[in-house]
């Protein structure tokens, strides 16, 4: 990445006294810690300035950051910055072409140009790194405060450096950063694992009832009914996706539930190898090529996803 891009993305921060950063929708760990920590680094920085955080708020992150309220006098004479986000349809809270000047920091495949300056690196783990990146290659000044939350959305998107995209550059960063905030790493982990026992219950059900097709995709609907069984929400039955990681007899993998409040079905989907994002964005998702998620309409929609996801893996298997 040429260094040129974080003297431009630093210009621009100085130079607006109105600053609004945005993510995704549905947000991650991610896509929370980026943002809410690139605030508090611009703050630190730039004490003089405004800066705002928004999108609909996370309950299940709360330990992560509050985000702020977003009124239509925002849109004047500010600077958005975007994180972990690709297009313009999923950024939460805002319509980005609204905005005169916009930057995007992203480490997902490219979808679509917000027509402003775009850091966008696919090689990255996170878009946590990136800000990470961004503030040790400039003029920015990290507190501890964001340093905690970027260690945190680098953690989750990697779960714990076991994914692909944590590569020498992850660790150099990491450290770096720990040096020279002396967080207390170990005790982060606590805030994103701990998890209540039906959870842990509810993982279990997943498990005994996951159907695996010919060619190894796993799959497993969970309608409203077996959520309120649970006691969890869709976000949830998204999260415990990462629990079947290593499984000998799968290759692939997706949990769909029922997402009653946005009135869809919400399926996060997984690989250890096949690509599964181009299926992902047929279906109007998308996301990594070993990391995806989809919102269908309806269940009968998920019984062609899984058979277009088992072609998929078949096609895998027959060329690995």
């Amino acid at each position: 990445m040429s260094h040129n891009i974080y003297k431009k993305i630093y210009k621009k921060i100085k130079n607006n006294k109105k600053i609004i950063i945005a993510r995704h929708i549905g947000p991650d760990p991610d896509a929370l810690g980026s943002s809410i920590g690139l605030k508090e680094i611009i703050q630190n920085t730039f004490p003089e300035k405004e800066v705002y955080v928004v999108g609909c708020p996370a309950n299940k992150f709360k330990y992560i950051g509050e985000v702020d309220h977003f009124t239509e006098d925002m849109y004047v004479d500010s600077l958005l910055i975007v994180t972990d986000t690709p297009d313009k349809k999923r950024v939460d809270g805002v319509e980005v072409d609204k905005f005169k000047e916009i930057i995007k920091i992203d480490h997902h495949p490219f979808i679509e140009s917000f027509h402003g300056i775009e850091l966008v690196d696919t090689t990255a783990s996170s878009a946590s790194q990136l800000i990470m990146e961004l503030t040790f290659q400039t003029k920015l000044k990290m507190t501890k405060e964001a340093a905690e939350k970027l260690y945190i959305g680098l953690i989750a998107d990697t779960d714990r450096y076991l994914f692909r995209g944590t590569t020498p550059k992850t660790f150099d960063l990491v450290s770096r950063l720990i040096k020279e905030t002396n967080i207390e790493f170990t005790k982060l982990y606590e805030k994103l694992y701990l998890k209540p026992i039906k959870e842990v219950k509810f993982s279990g059900y997943i498990a005994n009832n996951l159907v695996i097709t010919e060619h190894g995709f796993a799959y497993i609907c969970l309608p409203q009914s077996i959520l309120d069984e649970y006691r969890v929400d869709a976000a949830t039955a998204g999260k415990i996706v990462n629990d079947f990681y290593y499984i000998s007899e799968i290759i692939a993998w997706g949990v769909f539930s029922e997402d009653q409040n946005n009135h869809n079905i919400r399926g996060s989907i997984r690989s250890r190898g096949p690509i599964i994002n181009e299926v992902a964005t047929q279906y109007g998702g998308g996301g990594h090529i070993y990391a995806s998620g989809v919102r269908l309409s309806n269940f009968e929609l998920v019984e062609d996803i899984v058979k277009d996801l088992d072609q998929v893996c078949m096609h895998y298997q027959e060329t690995s």
